[in-house]
């Protein structure tokens, strides 16, 4: 009976943990296509992709990155009229908590975008259309990334914001739901004489 309690309870947890993980797959401007990350900014894409060459080797990422170190942002662009835009990249902590729902509107929102930037490469022109960035995180935690694209005429540009973790995902407060799962099984099975009916077993297994 015990088991069945623990089964259901884990069985509950596993299928939060999946849910939580399905919705980390796509943030804000990077979504997964054909098993690869493209970054939307504005009606412009690019493919996106994250490596950290000092501890994972070739290892792609799409957005979330496992380790506190170098990390390097990759965008290979998919339009020609990328190659003509200045193109400049930032990353700020996520200070509002907005987490994986972060648009263009909770970055101007900020008062001082400078004050929570860790990273700010300046903008430039990749003609071969290759863009890459390289920063070494300093400490675990949720940022937003801001790619930011300018129109030749200087008139208009295009934005993507996307939401990511370093250093491994914040559970927040699944431990906690983790454990008033087990206290609310315990209590059931309980309740409904778990702990007499497992003592009533163990005595006919040693009368038999």
């Amino acid at each position: 009976m015990i088991r069945t309690a623990f089964r259901y309870t884990f069985g509950a947890a596993f299928a939060l943990i999946l849910l939580v993980n399905q919705s980390a797959m796509a943030h804000g401007g990077v979504v997964l296509e054909e098993d690869r990350c493209v970054i939307n900014i504005g009606f412009l894409t690019a493919h996106f992709t994250v490596y950290q060459p000092e501890t994972r080797a070739n290892e792609e990422f799409c957005e979330d990155i496992p380790d506190v170190t170098s990390s390097v942002f990759v965008m290979e662009y998919l339009h020609d009229f990328l190659r003509e835009m200045p193109v400049d990249f930032r990353i700020i902590h996520d200070v509002n908590d907005v987490g994986e729902f972060a648009r263009w509107e909770d970055v101007q929102a900020i008062d001082d975008l400078e004050a929570v930037t860790v990273y700010y490469q300046p903008p430039a022109i990749e003609a071969n259309g290759n863009y890459t960035a390289d920063y070494a995180f300093a400490e675990k935690g949720t940022y937003i990334g801001i790619v930011t694209a300018r129109h030749p005429d200087g008139e208009r540009e295009y934005n993507a914001v996307f939401f990511f973790q370093v250093g491994g995902p914040d559970l927040g407060t699944i431990p906690l739901f983790i454990g008033l799962l087990l206290i609310l099984q315990l209590g059931y099975w309980w309740s409904n004489g778990g702990l007499r009916k497992l003592r009533e077993r163990a005595a006919n297994s040693k009368t038999s």
